[in-house]
């Protein structure tokens, strides 16, 4: 019998990777797990998902145009609406996180290089051997959001179930142009965020952040 994690321990056990061994992952595994995620659900059965995953010489070229943008201080030119500016409880849990982050890395917060130097990881996908960039044409707007939110989720679950870490980037979509370069993408197509993944590296500092969870009552109503 295989020892399969059940989806709630998953869900209890999984947390955002940014340390990673520097392993590829098998193609075979990527299959199988490219091929499952296409069972998620989506509005009207549309799957306007359009997923790039890189890897090798091509991640490397990709993280070095991004990470440069990002150092020389080129304002973000985004494809959609990521200009959301948190307020009361979500500014707090935001800053929350930040504080849990760069506390497990024994970053300061006067520390503004150092907070500098790993901000840049995300465009250097925190030196994951893959990353994978979601992507759907510009005019889906917020319902196409939703559909590639629940499909990322998907991949993420099922990297997990195979021991694989991952990390949610929304900075992966800040720099378009490099992807849409690289990767050949069609003017109609948007770069929405992007993910790295790979084999949880155990020492890695960052990966023993552990942002506070809320509880059930304080999310969730059951309403009659």
């Amino acid at each position: 019998m295989t020892n399969t994690p059940s989806l709630g321990n998953i869900l209890k056990t999984r947390n955002s990777t940014r340390a990673f061994l520097p392993e590829k992952v098998d193609q075979t595994i990527l299959n199988e797990i490219f091929t499952l995620a296409q069972q998620s659900p989506s509005n009207c059965n549309v799957q306007p998902w359009q997923t790039y995953v890189v890897s090798g010489e091509m991640k490397n070229k990709l993280a070095a145009r991004l990470t440069e943008l990002a150092a020389t201080g080129t304002p973000p030119n985004p494809e959609f609406d990521w200009k959301v500016n948190y307020q009361g409880v979500h500014r707090e849990r935001q800053h929350g996180s930040a504080y849990e982050l760069y506390g497990a890395m024994g970053i300061e917060r006067s520390d503004k290089p150092a907070r500098m130097q790993a901000m840049l990881r995300n465009w250097k996908f925190f030196e994951a051997p893959h990353a994978v960039f979601f992507c759907m044409e510009k005019y889906l707007g917020i319902m196409g959001a939703v559909d590639l939110g629940i499909y990322a989720e998907t991949v993420a679950l099922l990297l997990e179930e195979r021991g694989l870490g991952s990390c949610m980037q929304g900075a992966l979509g800040f720099y378009p142009e490099p992807v849409h370069e690289l990767l050949e993408l069609p003017e109609e197509m948007g770069v929405l965020f992007g993910m790295s993944f790979g084999y949880p590296d155990p020492k890695g500092a960052a990966n023993k952040a552990r942002p506070v969870r809320e509880s059930l009552n304080t999310n969730v109503s059951f309403v009659e």
